[in-house]
């Protein structure tokens, strides 16, 4: 469990870290042109999903035998992300930039939280 906890309190600590800014640099998309950003509700809708999933990790590091049904789903969540990138860079409408080294910790973090759900013990009291 030491495992566990200790993967999804980084990957919290990390993504709260990483995402925090994005709320305040919409402006810098808006800027460019032809502008990068022309639905804000995506930009603004990322962000706060992704930033929600940050306390969903804080809540599985707290008690990982309780939540390990959740580890599965967040392993999801991070290859949603490392397989859209991937298949993007692939296919040529990803440079590799920012989004997409981002994406390879996601990848990490995809692998770390497998590891973690192999490694907690299930909750068997129902």
């Amino acid at each position: 469990m030491k495992f566990a906890r200790a993967t999804y309190w980084l990957a919290a600590i990390y993504g709260i870290l990483v995402l925090l800014p994005g709320f305040f640099l919409e402006d810098q998309f808006s800027r460019t042109s032809p502008p990068a950003l022309t639905h804000p509700e995506f930009y603004y809708g990322f962000y706060g999903s992704a930033l929600v999933w940050q306390f969903a990790f804080i809540l599985i590091a707290r008690d990982p035998v309780r939540y390990r049904p959740l580890m599965l789903v967040s392993v999801l969540e991070k290859a949603g992300f490392f397989f859209a990138c991937l298949w993007l860079w692939s296919s040529g409408r990803l440079e590799m930039t920012g989004p997409f080294y981002g994406s390879l910790i996601d990848g990490l973090l995809m692998i770390l939280f497998a590891i973690a759900w192999v490694r907690t013990p299930s909750d068997d009291r129902a």
